[in-house]
């Protein structure tokens, strides 16, 4: 009897440690990949975004804001989202003699050059709820901190580990958008999702999502080793803001976006849509093994 050919995953995530700690186990063969053959394409998230818009993946890591344009070809996995609860993106100035820290309302960013991470980024969704009349000025993730030092911008949008190591950059937050969202709606602020393509079938939706799921759980099951071959993504960040970044976006939202998870992500897309930001109103379903 022939074996049946195993199918061919190109498996998309970004170069950061969160991303990294949930494939650690897909990655190390830590789990049998069962019926799939994975290849790991490892690029940051505005160009696994672009890539999902060409339908190049079968499941990538995707942002939130970008699955608005995406839902038609795509299913969000019930497993792998990056969710803030009562933190997310981060507005960053450069530090000056003097200033506090201190939380500035949407109106003192009116007319502001913001350096921002990617166009289809949940960091400038949300962003533009903040604070529509703003000029964006798009730059690489990692390219942010020495944009805003060289003045090509006025402030900076930060994303991934950036958020906590700004300081040490020399830099003091303005405004924490997590929180901000939290305050105006109640909800966790989900970031980013792992989508599968809808033409894959149901049945092999199904099992790759329960694949994925088990290997987020052997991470966090095993989390020292899943740690460690996370730092390596980690752009020199120490043991101790590591393990504290993994914990802000590998968690109980993580394993299962649960009710209020897929509720701040149905209030993202709904709220852009109103806002005009959003090509279409995007009523979400969730896909699990």
């Amino acid at each position: 009897m022939s074996v049946p050919k195993p199918t061919s995953i190109r498996l998309g995530h970004s170069p950061d440690p969160d991303d990294a700690f949930m494939f650690y186990a897909l990655a190390e063969n830590k789990i049998p990949s069962q019926d799939f053959q994975i290849e790991h394409v490892i690029e940051d998230i505005e160009s696994l975004n672009q890539r999902a818009l060409r339908k190049e993946l079968e499941v990538t890591a995707v942002s939130c804001h970008a699955y608005a344009y995406l839902a038609e070809d795509y299913a969000v996995m019930r497993s792998g989202s990056s969710v803030g609860d009562q933190y997310g993106p981060i507005l960053v100035e450069a530090e000056s003699p003097g200033r506090t820290e201190e939380a500035l309302s949407s109106g003192a960013f009116a007319g502001k050059r913001i350096a921002v991470p990617g166009k289809l980024t949940t960091a400038f969704l949300v962003l533009q709820l903040f604070q529509k009349d703003i000029e964006p000025v798009f730059i690489p993730f990692d390219q942010i901190f020495d944009a805003v030092r060289a003045g090509k911008a006025d402030y900076g949008l930060i994303i991934h580990e950036g958020q906590i190591t700004f300081q040490k950059e020399g830099f003091r937050k303005a405004v924490d958008l997590g929180r901000w969202w939290h305050d105006k709606t109640g909800l966790p602020l989900p970031l980013g999702v792992d989508v599968i393509r809808r033409d894959l079938g149901a049945e092999t939706v199904r099992k790759f999502a329960a694949l994925f799921k088990s290997s987020i759980q052997y991470a966090l099951e095993h989390r020292q080793p899943a740690l460690q071959f996370a730092q390596k993504y980690g752009r020199g960040i120490s043991d101790e803001l590591n393990d504290r970044f993994v914990g802000m976006y590998v968690n109980h939202y993580t394993v299962d976006m649960g009710v209020s998870g897929l509720a701040g992500f149905q209030k993202l897309m709904d709220w852009g849509h109103e806002a005009g930001l959003l090509p279409r109103k995007v009523e979400l379903q969730l896909v699990s093994g």
